[in-house]
């Protein structure tokens, strides 16, 4: 059946269940196969309590007779336990057989055929890494042929064209002998071939002009016919099976199964898969072994397996002879075979064999030693031979594979390599074969880490990261790229060696001379030589191959040929140069003597000129286009007034125009077409000059952000597998945000986190991850800093001016594409009125991820299980108790920050509704004391981090859980009544908060943001007074700026409709009179709103904390006065120029 998607529960009514298992597929009950939800990501994360069910579509799905489900992790305070369902549909399997030797040949009628386009399709399988798979001939050894070239697909095409130098051939796919099925689908269209092999597909334009279609009326599959076998392709036939092969949407292999006439089929063809298959096992870390019995006390030994690995070095095989009289080590060294034998009182004498055998395929081993002869034969070639064995050999009674257990003694398990990352398969000690079967039930050998009846072996260069042409090398648990002549650095090649313009070589103080510039930075264009010119403006000059004097003459009455000017960058590559400068200009001299550009009787042109987008032009000079004029018509000064140009005076004697050619989007010149030279004594010559261009539009522009309320807003940004952000700033504010893009749950940001630090931080679905660079001197210094971040699946970095580069490294097996869906904007502040609140629901948030459910684990919103999250918040206030933050769940389970009426912080986790909550106490000091404080929480599973202003940090243990279970929503500000909350929680929410909030964020959420953005999603609802507000970071001390007027959410100063969602906030700045009328009706509200909150929570308090609501009052005067004393406007005003 083809399966779609899985779902699993725990056990019934108990507290057992699978928290993570992997998912694994046959047809045949043998050589399983892992199922993979992305590129590297194998697991699949399970269920968090008993009873919800975790559903998973399968994108893409996978056809199976047999799924096995393995549990990795479970509930610690259970057993495993599954409740498992599976969905799929039926599906329609029509196979054929190949022995190797067999073929199939389908002619089709020609009527039938469709003249422009040819689809064929199929799925594999083998167990060989060669073979051809189909072919078709046309005239002059016209062909299209599919073939398996070690466990990869190549389509070669060959147009026939003698002049062409070779075919083309297309490249896809890897260890496609693994014996499970793989699709293929061609497309032809004429010359555009789409290929596509499994999830991967190629996109190309053959060479040449003929189409691919008008070939023979004859197709083979499974191999070439004898009789049309050339000698270009003198390989064997395919041995392995086809399914549901297609020709055009022709079921063939139905045909064949029917006799019917059109197929022909040539040797032993069988219409059912069922040849044997072998059972590997895979090796999957350096303390994996198999040991295995030997016979001891033989007189000889014998060895024999295959490998396959990405390993450069590796111990394969080991065994100890009897009475410890020697050893023997096989080890892969280098990426060859050295076979070492040890015996006592000899020197170790080496046996070499092989070159380049992790290379990924499967290599034919075979050892024997027997009387005093020792040899390696290696895919059937024997090695550099024998060594002479001292004395008589007595076998040892056991041979370890791939590695040995801690506690052996065996002389070959102290050899310094690790061990063994790979595959095993046909495994035979001795004359036995070894049954893998009996190993994994447990009747032979022992062994750890391995996994029984499958390869896990992958190609990690399949796509390959490496860009811009860098060579992909891997290993079994990473691969690397050289990026060696490719004028690109980095761990996957992404960023250019290269300055981007002229500009940028001027503004590090290089000299005139000739450079390469890489105008699209790390885009898909290369670098392009380029000669700069440092004059007061950087000028890049591009060269072609016509500089010198053009003569152009008539020859025998004909039209003189056209000149083509080829440049020494590309058309794409000069159309990135033209497109980030400001002006472009091209000088163009004639000298024409009875020649002339237009006609003039009636102006038609009989001279032109060709641009970049082969357009013609007719114009001439800094004239407009289509004027057909020349500077000297412009001016009013050619040397005859009837006319717009010199040449056209038609004069019999040497005349020049010289013009500047300045329309850049027409730039640069490609050609110039003179036809006016075939009458008597016409003579024309011309010289066009180098494209010169000035400016950088990408370098030398700025932007102000004046308040923290200040923005930009910029198209989503693209970079799911690599992307960088470069820019330059300076600033006098201790902290903010640069640059921020959110998705659902990935994002990336920049900020200048303290002063001195800037932080690079983003999730791509494995967790936020942060790099951070230190000065010792302060950025914010109003001097311009350079920023340059990057992110890719091999790593995160960041540098700032010329102080170390800071790198992180990606996990090797985890998600790798950054999904971004938002603008890029920059960090807001609110200030939060009394009886004020922002409740953010995660509820909407989880019916987006239930559109994608393969990508997260709740299908439902009561199944948002966060195991960790970060959470981070600054404010400024003066009131307490105050409360903070607070995330609820459906089963009462909470996180709430909270000042204490003392003013110190105390975080609340309570993650057991069964339990009391977890209560922590940070007495540094009174945090309301109007200044800013920045918090930041860490929680991984039972362990939290805190961390206050960036200096006072804390480590403490949850004994009350470790999964925060069916998060509702967050709230900032007032609450009323939270069910489940402690006494605490519930006096500090029904006071809520008064003072300024900013960059809150729980987890990728961003409450404040999602508020405050114009046309905002609806899980956002705002009550009361909560306002917009610059400032928020700013001290209160003495000279600090004045406040600006906050801006209501709501458009008006007073509260919204309680309880209705903002769509969209009015921004726009209040007229005099009506800021004073929105503070009155503030005041009286807020005064009112307090009354009515006090009288309402009074239940609440005890009786020696009656004061609590004066208290309130307080705050509120003593954060408005404090707020008054800024009544100037100080030289430290916040910019950032990005």
């Amino acid at each position: 059946m083809e399966v779609t998607a899985v779902a699993t529960q725990g056990g019934y009514g108990s507290s057992n269940w699978v928290t993570s298992y992997l998912l694994m597929f046959s047809d045949g009950g043998r050589n399983w196969k892992q199922y993979r939800r992305e590129e590297s990501i194998w697991g699949f994360p399970g269920n968090t309590n008993a009873d919800s069910v975790v559903h998973y579509k399968l994108q893409p799905p996978f056809e199976a007779r047999f799924l096995r489900f393995l549990p990795l992790t479970w509930n610690p305070k259970g057993r495993i336990g599954m409740r498992i369902e599976v969905y799929g549909c039926a599906y329609r399997s029509e196979m054929v057989h190949f022995d190797g030797k067999s073929s199939l040949l389908y002619t089709f009628n020609q009527k039938s055929m469709n003249p422009t386009k040819e689809v064929i399709s199929l799925k594999f399988k083998t167990r060989e890494n060669n073979g051809i798979l189909l072919h078709r001939e046309g005239p002059n050894g016209k062909h299209i042929t599919l073939e398996l070239v070690k466990g990869k697909l190549i389509l070669f095409l060959n147009s026939g064209d003698a002049n062409l130098p070779s075919p083309d051939a297309l490249m896809l796919g890897s260890l496609l002998d693994d014996q499970h099925w793989h699709s293929v689908l061609i497309e032809l269209l004429d010359t555009d071939v789409n290929f596509t092999v499994d999830t991967h597909t190629h996109h190309f334009r053959a060479k040449g002009e003929s189409s691919y279609v008008d070939l023979d009326y004859k197709i083979s599959f499974g191999g070439i016919p004898r009789h049309r076998k050339s000698v270009a392709f003198p390989h064997k036939n395919f041995h392995g099976c086809f399914e549901n092969l297609c020709y055009n949407g022709v079921d063939i292999i139905d045909l064949s199964k029917k006799h019917k006439p059109q197929v022909l089929i040539m040797g032993n063809v069988s219409f059912s898969c069922s040849h044997p298959q072998t059972v590997p096992m895979t090796f999957l870390s350096s303390r994996s072994y198999l040991a295995l019995p030997g016979t001891s006390g033989e007189d000889r030994v014998s060895a024999i397996f295959q490998f396959r690995t990405w390993n450069r070095a590796g111990l394969l095989l080991t065994s100890q002879f009897q009475h410890r009289s020697g050893a023997f080590i096989l080890v892969l060294n280098d990426g060859k075979l050295k076979l070492s034998l040890s015996q006592p009182g000899h020197p170790v004498r080496d046996v070499t064999a092989g070159a380049g055998l992790n290379d990924g395929q499967w290599h034919s081993v075979s050892l024997s030693a027997k009387g005093n002869h020792l040899s390696v034969r290696v895919d059937g070639e024997a090695a550099s031979m024998a060594h002479s064995l001292r004395g008589q050999i007595d076998s040892g009674d056991t041979y370890y594979l791939g590695g040995c257990p801690d506690n052996s003694s065996d002389p070959g398990c102290a050899s310094p390599l690790n061990g063994f990352q790979g595959c095993l398969r046909l495994i035979s000690i001795g004359d036995k074969a070894v049954d893998p079967i009996s190993i994994q039930q447990g009747a032979l050998g022992s062994y750890r880490d391995l996994q029984i009846d499958t390869c896990g072996l992958t190609d990690r260069c399949l796509p390959s990261y490496c860009e811009h042409g860098g060579e992909c090398s891997q290993s079994w648990d990473t691969f690397s790229c050289n990026c060696a002549h490719t004028g690109y650095t980095g761990a996957t090649c992404h960023s250019s060696v290269y300055e981007q313009s002229c500009e940028a070589h001027r503004h590090r103080g290089n000299s005139s001379g000739l450079y390469y510039i890489d105008s699209d930075g790390s885009g898909p264009l290369g670098p392009s030589l380029v000669y700069c010119n440092m004059t007061d403006t950087a000028w890049t000059s591009v060269q072609h191959n016509g500089s010198h004097l053009v003569s152009v003459k008539s020859s025998n009455g004909e039209s003189p040929q056209p000149v083509f000017f080829k440049y020494t960058a590309s058309m794409d590559q000069l159309q990135a140069i033209i497109d980030y400068v400001d002006h472009c200009q091209q000088k163009l001299t004639f000298h024409c003597k009875k020649s002339r550009l237009s006609t003039p009787h009636d102006g038609t042109p009989v001279s032109w000129w060709v641009g970049r987008t082969n357009e013609t032009h007719t114009y001439w000079g800094g004239s407009l286009p289509d004027a057909q004029k020349c500077t000297c018509g412009l001016e009013g000064n050619c040397i005859d007034s009837q006319y717009y140009c010199n040449c056209d005076a038609d004069r019999n004697e040497w005349t020049s125009n010289t013009v500047v050619l300045s329309h850049k989007k027409h730039l640069p010149v490609t050609q110039v077409v003179m036809r006016d030279s075939g009458r008597p004594h016409s003579e024309v010559a011309y010289t066009l000059g180098p494209l010169l261009c000035s400016g950088d539009n990408s370098f030398w522009n700025s932007a102000s952000f004046n308040t923290e309320t200040s923005y930009l807003h910029f198209p989503t940004f693209r970079g799911e597998l690599s992307a960088d952000v470069s820019f330059f700033f300076k600033t006098t504010a201790f902290s903010g945000v640069f640059v921020e893009n959110l998705g659902i749950t990935d994002f990336i940001r920049l900020e200048l986190r303290a002063p001195a630090e800037v932080t690079f931080s983003f999730d791509v679905g494995n967790g936020p991850c942060e790099v951070t660079v230190q000065s010792p001197t302060p950025f914010n210094d109003n001097r311009w800093h350079h920023v340059r971040a990057e992110r890719n699946v091999k790593e995160a970095s960041l540098q700032v001016d010329q102080l170390p580069r800071e790198t992180q490294t990606a996990p090797a097996d985890g998600h790798a594409r950054l999904q971004l869906n938002s603008q890029l904007f920059v960090e807001i502040s609110a200030y939060f009125g009394a009886g004020s609140s922002v409740i953010y629901d995660f509820q909407h948030i989880n019916d987006t991820f239930s559109k994608n459910s393969s990508s997260f684990v709740a299908l439902f919103h009561e199944d948002l299980t966060l195991t960790g999250e970060m959470t981070t918040l600054s404010f400024r206030t003066t009131g307490m108790p105050s409360l903070l933050l607070y995330v609820s769940s459906f089963y009462e389970e909470y996180l709430s920050v909270i000042l204490a009426p003392n003013g110190s912080l105390q975080i609340r986790y309570k993650l057991n509704r069964h339990r009391e909550p977890d209560v922590f106490n940070f007495g540094f000091k009174n945090l309301a004391d109007g200044q800013l404080h920045q918090v930041k929480i860490n929680r991984e599973a039972a362990v939290v981090f805190v961390e206050v202003n960036q200096n006072a940090r804390r480590q403490v243990i949850l004994s009350s859980g470790t999964e925060f279970n069916a998060v509702k929503s967050l709230t900032l500000g007032t609450i009323l009544g939270p069910p489940g909350a402690d006494r605490d929680t519930q006096r500090a929410g029904a006071l809520g908060f008064t003072g300024c909030l900013s960059a809150v964020r729980f987890g990728p959420a961003a409450p404040l943001k999602a508020a405050l953005r114009p046309g905002g999603p609806a899980r956002v609802t705002v009550r009361g007074h909560v306002a917009a507000a610059s400032r928020c970071a700013e001290g209160a001390g003495p000279g600090a700026p004045a406040p600006e007027a906050t801006r209501p959410l709501s458009g008006r100063s007073g509260s919204t409709d309680e309880g209705t969602p903002l769509v969209n906030a009015n921004r726009s700045d209040s007229a005099v009179i009506g800021g004073v009328i929105a503070v009155v009706i503030f005041i009286l509200l807020c005064i009112t709103a307090i009354a009515v909150r006090i009288y309402q929570q009074r239940w609440l308090y005890e009786k020696n904390e009656s004061n609590i609501p004066k208290t309130g009052d307080n705050a509120e005067t003593a954060l408005k006065s404090e707020l008054n004393m800024q009544s100037t406007v100080s030289e430290s005003q916040k910019e950032y120029f990005f």
